[in-house]
């Protein structure tokens, strides 16, 4: 690992986790879209992703699109293990609310020096996932399909949250009260396009959520490859 006088400023930090996000989901990543992950202006995004390109982390497209360097990529990779940790370690050892690890997870891991985050591993057995399903980076996964594309009748394991939907406190609570988190089994009842919602059971219960948020789920597919 770099040492701690290589890293990034947590700032940049929190660019480089968003711009990984967003790219793992497959979105361009645009400094309008990227100035409302990080909860900025757009000129305050535009003047931090210059610095990054000065800085060899990140770099622009002729559309305008950024991309990683591949400095930049082990960068974000790195605060991507240190969140995944601290979330585990809440979590796991403190007993944390699993809605609540992902801010708190935000607010330790800058902190998290090299040293420090080999132990941490350690002592947690080095998981590969975060509390929410989500991978270490390099670490290979199931194939997956999003909640909202299934069928009534359809049977699926949850496997986890899409990074972006952690950000939500209210939508990661119901989750959590709901009993909607990964490993649990699910089975669809309805899907009621008329009104946008479905109508799912887990542990005998009936739950009804609507689309967007089902978008945000996703389960394990039986018929897919092993993802990378």
């Amino acid at each position: 690992m770099s040492p701690d006088f290589d890293r990034p400023t947590a700032t940049v930090e929190d660019y480089l986790q968003e711009i990984y996000n967003l790219l793992e989901e497959g979105k361009p990543v645009i400094g309008a879209r990227l100035a409302e992950r990080v909860r900025v202006s757009a000129p305050t995004a535009s003047a931090t992703l210059q610095r990054m390109q000065r800085d060899g982390l990140v770099v622009a497209d002729d559309h305008k699109d950024i991309h990683l360097t591949d400095k930049g990529r082990e960068a974000a990779e790195s605060i991507k293990r240190r969140h995944f940790l601290a979330e585990r370690l809440l979590v796991d050892i403190l007993g944390l609310d699993w809605a609540a690890a992902h801010e708190e997870a935000h607010r330790i891991e800058h902190a998290v020096s090299p040293r420090v985050e080999e132990r941490i591993s350690a002592v947690l057995g080095n998981p590969t996932t975060c509390p929410h399903g989500n991978p270490f980076p390099g670490v290979p996964h199931p194939a997956t399909v999003l909640l909202a594309s299934l069928s009534e009748g359809d049977e699926r394991e949850i496997d986890g949250v899409q990074e972006e939907a952690e950000e939500d406190a209210e939508l990661m609570l119901f989750l959590q009260q709901n009993g909607m988190t990964p490993g649990a089994t699910l089975r669809v009842v309805e899907v009621a396009t008329y009104n946008a919602t479905m109508t799912i059971e887990i542990d005998g219960k009936n739950i009804v959520l609507g689309v967007p948020a089902a978008e945000n789920l996703r389960v394990l597919d039986p018929t897919g490859a092993t993802a990378s």
